[in-house]
């Protein structure tokens, strides 16, 4: 495969993007990575977080866009300036790969949808699960009808976060739904499809006297099942008890903890599948090999800027996806 020359704009910490540009490091079989940009302050903001980057140009916004040998870009910055930069790389003809979900703004987005497809470049979302290979196989599986009709996904990532990042969620409708619970409801959607309608209850529990939405579930109604995606930034061991679990007419999976030991110096996925239909059936527990969540994901995305792979999540179910997120974040209340 060819070298793709890129640049990275955004190194928020309360994303990912220092482990996006170790990834980036990692395969120089596949990119050249040509520099970093740091806009809205991020200098002043992750300033005790640039030790990865150090022997790397520091370039501007403008001197990456202007750049005609830079055929792609990754967009890490915080999460409401999003869309702004990735608008910007499609305006200027860049693949893009962007941290999810995308900014607060419906409009915004669509448009950044409009003109990555009318310029038919690829546009890749950070939607980490997408690239674990255990969760892959299972809703290809899904697909092929292994599981029967799907009935219901449960699908829960909660953790315990300080209360500088809880403050932080305020920015985002639906706080905690939209910056984790977004990641479920793309699962949700692979696994289970569009659903007939959305019922979303997110809460501030006030803890810390912090008044951030810090607990949110959406149930996402079928005609003939309930799927539902819970998540809260305030679950002591919680990120241990991250799951899936998808019941079909079939069979039933249940995953969990999606990941284990991330980055150390890789993760493993926990996962049991029952096919026997008798009462105390116990089904087969079994964990996969260890993967790099941010590897897999970038090399995917280096295979689509090269032509050598066709992105399987298409505009169109990007758009969906996003309007369905921000649904599932509304009826913010406090406790």
């Amino acid at each position: 495969m060819r070298k793709i020359k890129i640049a990275q704009i955004g190194t928020s910490h309360n994303s990912h993007g220092t482990e996006i540009w170790n990834s980036l490091k990692k395969q120089s079989d596949i990119f050249e990575i040509c520099g970093y940009a740091m806009p809205e302050n991020e200098k002043e903001k992750f300033s005790n977080h640039m030790e990865a980057f150090k022997g790397y140009p520091e370039l501007t916004v403008d001197e990456i866009m202007q750049n005609p040998e830079i055929e792609a870009v990754v967009i890490e910055t915080e999460e409401i300036y999003l869309t702004k930069y990735a608008l910007l790389a499609a305006e200027h003809k860049k693949h893009i790969h962007m941290e999810k979900p995308g900014s607060t703004v419906l409009s915004d987005f669509e448009k950044l949808v409009e003109t990555v497809k009318k310029n038919k470049t690829v546009f890749h979302i950070g939607y980490m699960y997408r690239y674990n290979p255990y969760i892959s196989n299972l809703i290809d599986r899904v697909k092929a009808g292994e599981l029967g009709e799907i009935i219901s996904v449960e699908a829960q990532m909660s953790g315990y976060h300080s209360a500088e990042l809880r403050t932080w969620l305020k920015a985002f409708p639906g706080g905690i739904m939209f910056f984790l619970g977004c990641h479920l409801i793309d699962l949700i959607l692979q696994i289970h499809g569009i659903p007939e309608r959305i019922i979303p209850l997110n809460k501030s529990t006030g803890f810390d006297n912090i008044d951030s939405t810090d607990f949110g579930m959406a149930v996402l109604e079928y005609k003939n099942g309930v799927s539902f995606a819970k998540t809260t930034d305030i679950e002591c061991g919680g990120f241990l008890r991250r799951q899936l679990v998808v019941t079909g007419t079939k069979g039933m999976v249940e995953v969990k903890p999606l990941e284990e030991n991330v980055n150390y110096p890789g993760t493993i996925t926990h996962f049991k599948e029952n096919f026997d239909t008798s009462w105390n059936a116990k089904g087969e527990k079994r964990v996969t090999e260890v993967f790099d969540r941010y590897d897999n994901m970038l090399h995917s995305f280096g295979e689509m800027v090269a032509g050598e792979k066709e992105n399987p999540w298409s505009y169109d179910y990007e758009f969906k996806l996003y309007k369905i997120i921000l649904e599932c974040c509304a009826a913010n209340s406090r406790k």
